[in-house]
């Protein structure tokens, strides 16, 4: 139970160190009680439903770290809308990137319901306070990355934001629906987009994508976070119905089903230790390698400064911008005021 805390007795001041109980209303400790229950029972919760302030906290980090990543997101991809090889390629790289400046109004939105402003969830973003996912500081030097990442990263991606659609925060889970239709046909474009290369391409398009494969593969599969045990907020969080299925089970789950796709591509994932164990029916894997990962998520990855950066620089450069929709809507305000008797 949550509630747990609520039998800690503390010295009161001007008491000479009596142990007291905290002062508790019944009606708190009851709406807590309900509040369990309802979990338990898989019931979803809406913003106005009475919530644990420590449910409501790691939500506002969740959602606000996932809609970061969706914004940011947007930039290694975006660098190469201008580059792409064809017509089509540059009109489905435009609608994914759109997409994920989608995903994160959506997002964003949803944090908001939780009573945090998106100001606020911003300014967190450009002083470093806020976190987004390390797989994008790292950089897209060739056009088949744009595949890679679809086909890995958003491979990912989805593999871990499927349950999320059930998670026990209605405004979230229900944003999470339309995200993961989106991100299924972007895994899909970009695994196509591979294969193109792979089957139809020249032995230096082919040799592009194994070169992409080797770099992204480690960093997809740490997407899912450090193991179990090294995850301090996991447990709470699956106890909530806000997580479903721990990290080291998504990602055992995203390696099984990565395999068999590279094998009809025609590439080899880059781990020697990678094979089939028949008692487990799952794959073994190579040792991850968690300090590059800590490293990155601590803001010193090969573009973590000029990732934020950008973020930055985009915010200051479009405050114009909200200014004068700001202005527009104080005028329009006004227009419609009844004139005065």
């Amino acid at each position: 139970m949550y509630t747990q805390a609520m039998d800690t007795l503390e010295p009161e001041p001007g008491k000479g160190g009596q142990a007291v109980q905290p002062a508790k209303q019944a009606e708190e400790v009851a709406l807590q009680q309900r509040f369990d229950a309802r979990i338990d029972a898989g019931d979803f919760i809406e913003p106005k439903d009475w919530m644990p302030e420590h449910y409501r906290k790691t939500l506002v980090r969740q959602i606000s770290q996932h809609a970061h990543s969706e914004i940011v997101g947007m930039l290694p991809e975006g660098n190469w809308i201008s580059r792409a090889p064809t017509l089509k390629r540059k009109a489905i790289l435009l609608a994914k990137v759109q997409d994920e400046g989608g995903h994160g109004l959506y997002l964003y939105a949803a944090a908001e319901t939780l009573g945090s402003s998106r100001d606020q969830l911003l300014a967190a973003l450009h002083t470093g306070k806020a976190k987004y996912s390390s797989i994008f500081n790292y950089p897209t030097l060739s056009w088949a990355d744009m595949g890679t990442i679809g086909w890995l990263v958003d491979g990912a991606a989805i593999m871990n934001q499927v349950p999320i659609c059930r998670c026990s925060y209605a405004p979230y889970a229900r944003a999470m629906v339309r995200i993961c239709r989106e991100e299924s046909f972007h895994q899909r474009q970009g695994y196509e987009a591979l294969l193109t290369m792979m089957q139809q391409g020249t032995d230096a398009q082919r040799a592009m994508v194994q070169e992409s494969v080797n770099r992204w593969w480690w960093p997809s599969i740490q997407m899912f976070g450090p193991p179990d045990d090294q995850s301090p907020n996991s447990a709470q969080s699956m106890r909530w119905g806000i997580k479903r299925i721990s990290n080291d089970a998504l990602r055992q789950k995203f390696i099984d089903a990565t395999v068999a796709q590279a094998k009809v591509l025609g590439v080899t994932l880059p781990d020697p230790d990678l094979k089939w164990n028949e008692a487990r029916q799952q794959h073994d894997h190579g040792s991850i390698d968690w300090s590059e990962f800590w490293r990155v998520v601590g803001g010193d990855g090969p573009c973590n400064r000029e990732r934020l950066g950008a973020r930055v620089k985009a915010w200051q450069d479009g405050a114009w911008v909200r200014e004068a929709a700001l202005a527009h809507a104080s005028k329009q305000a006004a227009a419609e005021q009844p004139a005065c008797a």
